[in-house]
């Protein structure tokens, strides 16, 4: 996912999918067990296969999509028994330690303000800790230019923030603007500490596009500039709006500039990148480019900003950066430079993610399955699955066509001496239109399928409407793991 970060720079790498997808707890080590009681397990030591190998052959004796189980049912048609991911048989454990793997959480964000566009926009915590901050640097500066205004001075300066940060706010509506104009979906709009956030789901599909999201948020920018500058002109010098404007005008003039600096995750290192990526022909190309040199800039960032503070090159003499001043200088300089530093490293990671993303693919991942009746006794319906070389159950109706997905989780639940007992249906959950999957779904499109329906399990179906087999949610976050520990 996209992001523009900073004071509206687009980046990559706002969510954290890695750290977020954690997979299902590995059961408990089995004991001897008949093999007509023993239940699935997610089995850690056996990812499933995402080389592209499983799911492509075709087994003999399979039932139609529509012919009635017999009491010896083959396997639905999906993965060859002897796939990678099929070597196992259904393993027992004693406690229901497999849990439904973890998702990431919708951010909130903060405080919802509205939805321009149809996009939330939020304001973070942190937010108000910078108005606060604000508030007060900018009211020590009143106190020098305006001292009659005594405490009021503190309510000119937050409304300063506020307008200093609707500032903000209108350069991420610009990088917002621009990728609905694409067909690009945001999320959503942050402004938290140090600027705003943009959240852009999908990458742009042209260097020429990539351009013009980045750049159309400096270009705002300094558009309010000028406006502010103008503004300026008929106000006399020394009052409350005079002073307000030239705020405004000079803190949209440093977004713009900083912005534009080239290196990722700022809007100049996403510009950066489209050059690249148009020169090369390589969108990874550019990526790596541009995030080396923001990794440059924030430690540039980190030594040059004390030193240009304490050379007087920022309009202070060294006199008067010294001590507490020299401190928060330094503090202001390592909070910016780790910003840039974190960005630029997102960057490069989520550009990884999007490269090796086309090899999680619905067909490759998905476990054999075995079609039983509702009414199939639990000890039954996994003597069948193992004699098939089989790891999921999904339940029929006479006809063949699947209702539900038996649940891992739930026959781990069940003890052994309860299985011959227990009728498959009762641990089924019931398909949604949302849990058919299609075998030929790859990469972001079968991310966003999982993600609009949140399960642990999915019935694959080919395009013929036939049963492929089932896909576990916990298997597709192993591979996802799996994708984003493999270097490029």
């Amino acid at each position: 996912m996209d992001e523009s970060g900073g004071s509206g720079q687009p980046r990559s790498g706002t969510d954290e999918p890695a750290e977020h997808h954690a997979g299902s707890a590995a059961p408990a080590a089995p004991s001897p067990t008949p093999a007509d009681q023993q239940p699935p397990a997610a089995d850690e030591d056996h990812p499933a296969p995402d080389d592209g190998t499983a799911g492509s052959d075709e087994r003999e004796n399979r039932p139609a999509a529509g012919d009635a189980p017999t009491p010896e049912t083959s396997p639905a048609k999906g993965p060859p028994a002897n796939s990678p991911g099929d070597e196992r048989t259904f393993a027992h454990s004693g406690t229901a330690k497999n849990r439904p793997p973890k998702r990431p959480r919708e951010p909130g964000g903060g405080l919802l303000m509205g939805r321009p566009f149809g996009v939330p926009v939020y304001v973070a915590p942190s937010w108000f800790l910078v108005a606060a901050l604000i508030t007060w640097v900018f009211g020590g500066q009143l106190d020098r230019v305006l001292p009659e205004l005594g405490a009021a001075r503190y309510l000119v300066s937050l409304f300063f923030a506020v307008a200093f940060y609707a500032s903000v706010l209108v350069h991420e509506l610009a990088h917002t603007v621009a990728a609905l104009r694409f067909k690009l979906p945001v999320r959503r709009i942050q402004l938290q500490f140090f600027g705003g956030v943009s959240e852009i789901e999908k990458e742009a599909e042209t260097p020429g596009r990539e351009f013009v999201l980045a750049f159309v948020g400096p270009l705002l920018s300094l558009v309010l500039a000028g406006l502010f500058y103008v503004a300026l002109q008929p106000v006399q010098p020394g009052t409350v709006p005079g002073v307000l404007l030239a705020g405004l005008m000079i803190s949209n003039l440093i977004v713009a500039a900083f912005n534009l600096l080239p290196g990722l995750p700022l809007d100049g290192g996403r510009m950066l990148r489209a050059v690249v990526w148009k020169i090369t022909g390589k969108p990874m190309s550019g990526t790596i480019a541009a995030a080396w040199v923001g990794r440059a800039l924030a430690v540039s960032v980190l030594i040059g900003l004390p030193l240009l503070t304490q050379s007087g090159a920022l309009g202070t003499t060294a006199e008067d950066s010294v001590g507490m001043d020299t401190v928060t200088d330094a503090l202001l300089a390592a909070i910016l430079a780790a910003i840039i530093w974190t960005g630029a490293g997102n960057s490069l990671r989520m550009a990884r993610l999007r490269e090796h993303l086309p090899e999680l693919r619905a067909r490759n991942l998905t476990r054999r399955a075995v079609p039983v009746e509702s009414d199939t006794p639990l000890s039954e319906a996994l003597r069948r699955a193992n004699a098939a070389g089989a790891r999921a159950l999904v339940v029929v109706d006479p006809e063949g066509n699947p209702l539900s997905l038996v649940r891992e989780a739930a026959i781990v639940g069940v003890p052994e001496h309860r299985r011959p007992w227990v009728a498959v249906s009762g641990l089924a959950q019931d398909l949604t239109e949302g849990m058919r999957v299609s075998a030929e779904l790859a990469g972001e499109d079968l991310l966003d399928v999982l993600r609009a329906t949140p399960a642990t399990e999915y019935l694959v179906v080919e395009e013929t409407g036939e049963i492929y087999g089932v896909l576990s949610a916990a298997d597709v976050e192993r591979a996802f793991v799996k994708a984003m520990a493999r270097p490029s």
